[in-house]
């Protein structure tokens, strides 16, 4: 690779084990066959970082060495591998943090996010991108518009979840959408189902603050402490539950119109209260998604039309040093929403 400029080693923040996370030398990785370096310049933080740094794991996944947390990642083409297109050199790309092994069962019908050989970043024991350059693959590092914010290209990986939901969801124009969470995810999908042409979209919370954003995206917002939903005299064909939350979810499915469709989008609890009498007379469809599978070409849209906003998400920047402050935010600031690493400062 052309190496003018990169330097040999780089910083990384690395976690040790639960609360446990320092600062580390790494050698800079040289990009294999097909791949880029890029370096590295915006990452947000996401719930399951924080879920990582807090206890160590998430369901089997379990952190057994030290691990670099960060898979919202954005930054700039340096170098490129045996076999990469050189045109790609010194282009601002959003990384796709998923890489496939795109030959099974579920690669080739297309259904890559279900591919049980993934390498996922930041799940172990794949290293993630809290750190200054990191090597991907040419097929998952987007090239972003000039439009779009570094700070956009990063969360084009959360924007994509929603654009994932609505369309299991198969949201369309007419829809009364319900949206239960409003945590980054809840926020950006209550945009994304407007966006699909949703005439209706409702979000609920119990934090005021989480609440005005949702209002500020068009959507009507619940504080389920003082109006509980089962009062609320709301009947959504589409339920997005982003909460993960087993209590929320059932209760909002019993709210849904006959034929309607829920998707599960919050990761929380192993099981729900399904109703399952509202299930079957009411015909719903239900599905879980996994990730998201061809959503950033939509993704970079949707934010370069204007259609989505992300800025509003970020809440609190730090440099790589302070990755630890970056993830404990929540915890003594209740307005944090999205936190951002710039692993360059």
């Amino acid at each position: 690779m052309t190496t003018s400029g990169i330097p040999t080693t780089m910083r990384a923040a690395v976690l040790h084990g639960p609360g446990q996370l320092s600062l580390a030398e790494r050698p800079v990785p040289e990009p294999g066959p097909g791949e880029v370096l890029v370096r590295v310049e915006a990452v947000g933080t996401c719930g399951s970082d924080v879920h990582y740094y807090r206890h160590g794991r998430i369901g089997d996944f379990v952190v057994r060495e030290p691990l670099v947390l960060g898979h919202e990642a954005a930054g700039t083409v340096v170098a490129c591998g045996p076999g990469a297109d050189p045109r790609r050199m010194g282009r601002r790309v959003s990384i796709e943090p998923g890489t496939p092994c795109g030959s099974c069962g579920e690669c080739r019908p297309g259904r890559y996010n279900l591919c049980p050989d993934m390498r996922f970043l930041a799940t172990p024991p794949v290293d993630g991108a809290f750190c200054e350059y990191l090597a991907v693959h040419q097929d998952f590092a987007h090239e972003v518009p000039d439009c779009l914010t570094i700070e956009d290209a990063a969360l084009l990986e959360p924007l994509s979840v929603a654009v994932w939901a609505c369309r299991k969801a198969r949201v369309a124009p007419g829809d009364r959408v319900l949206i239960t969470g409003a945590g980054p995810i809840g926020l950006v999908t209550a945009q994304t189902a407007r966006a699909f042409g949703a005439r209706e979209v409702m979000v609920t919370d119990v934090l005021p603050h989480r609440l005005a954003m949702a209002r500020a995206t068009g959507a009507t917002a619940l504080d389920v402490s003082a109006t509980p939903l089962r009062d609320a005299g709301y009947t959504p064909t589409v339920l997005l539950e982003c909460s993960g939350v087993p209590a929320v979810s059932g209760e909002a499915i019993r709210t849904v119109g006959r034929a309607g469709r829920v998707v599960l989008v919050g990761m929380g609890g192993d099981e729900i209260p399904l109703p399952l009498s509202r299930v079957q007379n009411h015909e719903l469809e239900l599905t879980g998604t996994f990730r998201y599978a061809h959503t950033w070409p939509t993704a970079t849209a949707l934010v370069a039309s204007g259609a989505v906003r992300l800025d509003s998400l970020v809440s609190h920047g730090y440099g790589l040093a302070e990755a630890e402050s970056a993830l404990t935010v929540a915890t003594h600031d209740a307005t944090a929403v999205k936190a951002v690493i710039y692993p360059q400062r």
